[in-house]
């Protein structure tokens, strides 16, 4: 509805415009109502934006050591997301396991990171995008995917979660390590 007010506002100084030099005797043509508000688009929040810079890169393969388009690892795929969030983060999943605030598997929500451990790996992070599906990079000849912690083998290799913490406006950190 707003956006159809402020459509019509710009439709109607668009046609002024176009209406070319008044001639003397006609009326002036009605400015555009000032009590309608700009539209302003909702600033979205780090998770969102973590979770659309992760799943903007789904099929990109698995690379180990990679955190950027071409090949990700596993934290690097979170430290690539985190960042197009403007969320700093440590690179490596251990670093990634010891920040963050502890929270519960029934309390995951979109943007928690999930740690596994799998027979490949010490330790594996993804990011959870609800409270059973996650995007990760899995692993080696594998790519950049969505699969759910009620699917072996992340059901039996679930270890927790954590969640990254805004201080402030502009600032991210992490709570103390729990």
């Amino acid at each position: 509805m707003m956006r159809a007010a402020l459509l019509a506002a710009v439709l109607l100084a668009l046609a002024a415009c176009a209406a070319g030099p008044q001639k003397s005797g006609m009326h002036a043509v009605p400015a555009p109502p000032t009590n309608v508000p700009p539209v302003v688009p909702r600033a979205a929040d780090g998770p969102v934006l973590m979770i659309d810079s992760a799943t903007a890169m789904l099929g990109q393969p698995y690379r180990w050591g990679g955190a950027a388009p071409g090949g990700f690892d596993c934290s690097g795929l979170v430290f690539y997301a985190a960042a197009g969030a403007g969320l700093r983060v440590p690179r490596t999943a251990v670093e990634q396991y010891a920040f963050g605030q502890r929270i519960k598997r029934a309390d995951l929500r979109a943007g928690d990171l999930v740690f596994m451990h799998l027979a490949h790996k010490e330790l594996h992070v993804a990011i959870a995008l609800d409270h059973q599906h996650f995007i990760h990079a899995p692993s080696s000849g594998g790519f950049v995917r969505i699969d759910s912690l009620d699917s072996p083998p992340y059901s039996a290799g679930y270890v927790g979660a954590r969640r990254i913490l805004p201080i402030g406006p502009g600032a991210v950190s992490f709570a103390s390590p729990n």
